[in-house]
């Protein structure tokens, strides 16, 4: 597992390695590898001691051709400008690949969310919220949760808008509680789409869901609602971890108490009589299907060449390197990108906004049935596009889908000083 890969110079490589399957100017092509803007401001913020500490923080906006910037915030210490602006350029193609008119854009703060109080966290986030508010907005940029984030920071973050706007704006944010506007469906919408991919590409590989086994590398809530939801279909899932280990049970764990497990305890670890496993040692099991849904670059090349799994499907943004792209590609193990893979939540969050713009609320069923024909519809334009083109794997497959609409977005507005 690697941490090295620098994750912009990723975004970039895969930029390029789509484009070259086009026919698209150069200065077009540079123009859509790297952000717009980037804001990084420092928040000064009194702790509960009285003392005052400062923490960096971040807003990638990466490109608006197809509509408002949208992306989540993520509080977790590795946050840095580069990672910003790689995932706000992964929330542009992810946009584009489903199809959803929206850009790109992602923040964080640089931040160990654990060594911070209730109290605390708030000042945080209504400090960055500030910061935030002369370049967000319903129809600038709309950000959503993230890692270490949820309901709770985005209802702060709303509060803090409308407060200082002496407005009502509930479409600013998304990934709200319901109460506060937020959508139905919404906490389960990555792991749901994660779900709809792999069933999508096992019935195109001609193999089918049920039966096979799984592992999935994070139980944060997009893995473990991606292992319930494959558990309905008949998957087994036999191993998953988290930040402090694994477990491995080849008879089938039971995804919901495994999460009970992980909620009393603080981790996977020590769940019932599974073995337990490293994080590395899940990610080369040999099962049918690997999920990995922590962070960025946990298979670089190296360590494909010991992956055991026929099929990646990307719930986390980046957990490939391009060198690990090329190794799986060589010994045709299928990947489903993240850029649709795990492109539920920010579905959702569309929906979501959506709804907030109508002042209309959506049932549950509505949101799901939504959700699937989204994916469903992005999945096979992007099977058109690996066979039409004859592509190497089904990332590039996805980025040359994904860029043909932004371009086609940017040249049809013109381009004017």
């Amino acid at each position: 597992m690697s941490n090295d890969a620098n994750p912009f110079e990723s975004l970039q490589e895969q930029i390029g390695d789509a484009a070259a399957h086009l026919d698209l100017d150069d200065g077009v092509v540079e123009r859509l590898r790297n952000p717009e803007r980037i804001l990084e401001t420092n928040l000064t913020v009194e702790l509960d001691d009285g003392s005052l500490e400062t923490v960096r923080a971040y807003r990638s906006q990466f490109n608006g051709d197809r509509g408002p910037y949208k992306g989540g915030i993520r509080y977790h210490p590795n946050v840095t400008r580069d990672e910003v602006k790689a995932l706000s350029g992964w929330m542009v193609y992810k946009c584009a690949v489903v199809d959803i008119p929206y850009g790109g854009g992602k923040g964080g703060i640089s931040i160990d969310p654990a060594q911070y109080s209730e109290d605390e966290l708030e000042r945080i986030t209504r400090a960055f919220a500030t910061e935030l508010r002369p370049i967000i907005g319903e129809d600038r940029d709309v950000p959503a949760p993230d890692v270490n984030t949820g309901q709770r920071e985005m209802n702060w973050i709303k509060d803090t808008y409308e407060t200082l706007e002496n407005t009502t704006a509930p479409g600013v944010i998304t990934g709200k509680a319901i109460d506060s506007g937020g959508s139905e469906g919404r906490v389960e919408a990555t792991g749901r789409s994660t779900m709809l991919a792999a069933r999508d590409l096992f019935d195109w590989i001609g193999k089918g869901i049920e039966g096979a086994t799984v592992a999935v590398q994070g139980y944060g809530n997009a893995g473990w609602i991606t292992a319930d939801l494959l558990e309905d279909l008949g998957a087994s899932v036999v191993a998953v971890s988290d930040s402090s280990g694994g477990v491995h049970d080849p008879r089938g764990l039971d995804a919901v108490a495994v999460k009970e497990h992980k909620d009393e305890t603080g981790s996977v670890v020590g769940y019932g009589d599974a073995d337990e496993i490293t994080n590395e040692e899940l990610l080369t099991l040999d099962v049918d299907l690997l999920v990995p849904a922590a962070l960025e670059n946990a298979i670089d090349a190296e360590l494909a060449e010991q992956v055991q799994a026929d099929v990646i499907v990307e719930a986390a943004n980046g957990p490939l390197t391009p060198g690990a792209d090329d190794v799986l590609a060589d010994r045709d193990v299928w990947v489903v990108p993240d850029i649709l893979a795990n492109a539920g939540g920010v579905t959702v969050s569309y929906f979501e906004w959506v709804q907030n713009r109508q002042r209309f609320h959506w049932s549950e069923e509505k949101v799901n049935e939504e959700l699937e024909r989204v994916m469903t519809d992005a999945f096979d334009g992007l099977i058109n596009a690996y066979e039409e083109h004859d592509l190497p794997n089904l990332r590039t497959a996805a980025y040359v889908v994904a860029l043909q609409r932004v371009v086609d977005a940017y040249e049809q507005a013109g381009n004017w000083p």
